[in-house]
């Protein structure tokens, strides 16, 4: 659809409203603009001529935005920060073509990206973007060609496709104060770190052993690797997934201290929207993916 040029104002007209709208002044707004006051008054009275709405409350020498004026700031704001990174997307792909991916921090870090690194071997021609996303979104919302999100695969309008099981494995420090032969009861002697988004882990696994946990204490933590840095310096044991939990105790840093954990309904899946028929990219990443998963394709929803 072709939009009328009338309804699109010039790049630096938009600027000037919203560096008025965020730094409060006309004066600020060209400090931080590098032009000087008058051409940013300029600028705005001719965004308030082209759309015909009074934008600017001139207040002696000074401006202050009409409540039109800051709603469409805040349009605008959106909108340059998408060019914005829209452009640095297509300067750093250059002449490849671009995936844009939204994983999980310590997913991607311990099992995504070596896998990622040797698709982008095969295919030097992709150009892959990662951005940290912890919680499942929405795609009409995000600018995302596909995403890792972990659960149950009951997410509106996306296709998926599990990668990885839901395992977690006890862990502390090798000198932690702990006997020979470890006891689930002797875990509930000491603090028991937590993730804010698996609160009742450490419930569940006790559960598993049998055994009634209790009112269990210990630190909460948002992050997987910040989970097992507390545990490496000695805070406390921690339930950490098996990609994250075996680098751990091969390098000695950990050691395992009970039986490992795993909820069979809950997988780490690839994600990508339903509405829209992936990109030849996107089809390249999804099958190279799916050879390498670790959940048999029985166990899939």
């Amino acid at each position: 659809m072709s939009i009328p040029r009338r309804f699109l104002p010039t790049i630096s007209s938009l600027r000037a409203l919203e560096a008025v709208d965020r730094l409060g002044t006309a004066v600020a707004a060209a400090r931080d603009l590098d032009l000087t006051h008058s051409a940013v008054s300029r600028q705005l009275k001719s965004l308030e001529d082209q759309l015909g709405v009074k934008l600017l409350i001139r207040e002696g020498k000074g401006l202050r935005l009409t409540s039109a004026g800051r709603s469409y700031a805040r349009s605008v704001r959106d909108c340059l920060a998408d060019l914005a990174q829209a452009s640095l997307q297509l300067r750093a792909a250059g002449e490849r073509n671009a995936l844009s991916l939204a994983i999980p921090l310590t997913f991607g870090f311990c099992w995504l990206d070596p896998h990622l690194g040797a698709f982008l071997q095969a295919h030097p021609e992709v150009h892959i973007n990662r951005t940290t996303r912890n919680s499942p979104f929405d795609f009409a919302a995000e600018k995302f060609d596909a995403a890792v999100h972990f659960g149950t695969a009951d997410w509106p309008g996306v296709e998926f496709l599990p990668l990885a099981r839901n395992r977690l494995v006890p862990v502390a420090r090798p000198d932690t104060a702990l006997p020979d032969t470890v006891t689930p009861a002797d875990l509930l002697r000491m603090p028991l770190l937590h993730l804010s988004s698996r609160p009742g882990a450490w419930e569940s696994w006790f559960l598993q052993q049998d055994v009634a946990p209790g009112h269990l204490r210990g630190a909460l933590f948002d992050q997987f690797l910040s989970l097992a840095n507390a545990a490496t310096s000695g805070l406390g044991a921690a339930l950490l997934p098996d990609f994250l939990a075996d680098r751990e105790l091969q390098c000695g840093r950990l050691v395992q201290v009970g039986p490992a954990f795993e909820d069979p309904g809950s997988f780490y899946y690839l994600v990508w929207p339903q509405e829209a028929e992936p990109s030849g990219e996107l089809r390249l990443l999804i099958e190279f993916l799916r050879r390498r998963s670790d959940v048999r394709p029985a166990s899939s929803a």
